[in-house]
């Protein structure tokens, strides 16, 4: 039996890293759209993490977690509550890293809390996000 739950975990897992290679894809999309459009940098970058948010929300919702029991709105809620929270997170742990070893390259910085932030996520949207009621 403990087999098979980590098989399902793991395969669970494997479409998370997809699902979130999409959202990253329709962040980035988006933010070139709206630069190219005129759009400020920062105001452009708003509403492409925001649009990410809502791609991987419902990406994840099909085909990661499934939908919780409860209503669509209080999972929207609860994804983007966990979705703000590992972005702070995520934010925090790349700073720190540039604080703490001022040597560190900020892409390594970058791919090390997203590594982290990406457990941490998968962890808070299969448990609370997406929980059966």
């Amino acid at each position: 039996m403990e087999i098979v739950i980590n098989q399902v975990l793991k395969a669970k897992f494997v479409r998370f890293v997809l699902v979130g290679g999409l959202g990253f894809l329709a962040d980035a999309g988006t933010l070139f759209l709206l630069i190219s459009g005129g759009i400020d940098p920062f105001a452009a970058r708003v509403v492409s993490i925001l649009f990410a948010m809502f791609v991987t929300w419902r990406l994840n919702r099909a085909f990661t977690f499934g939908a919780s029991n409860g209503s669509q709105i209080s999972e929207a809620g609860r994804y983007f509550s966990v979705a703000a929270s590992v972005a702070a997170l995520n934010y925090l742990l790349y700073a720190g890293l540039l604080v703490m070893v001022p040597t560190c390259p900020p892409v390594l910085a970058t791919a090390i809390a997203t590594v982290i932030c990406t457990l941490v996520s998968f962890a808070g949207y299969g448990k609370f996000a997406f929980r059966s009621s």
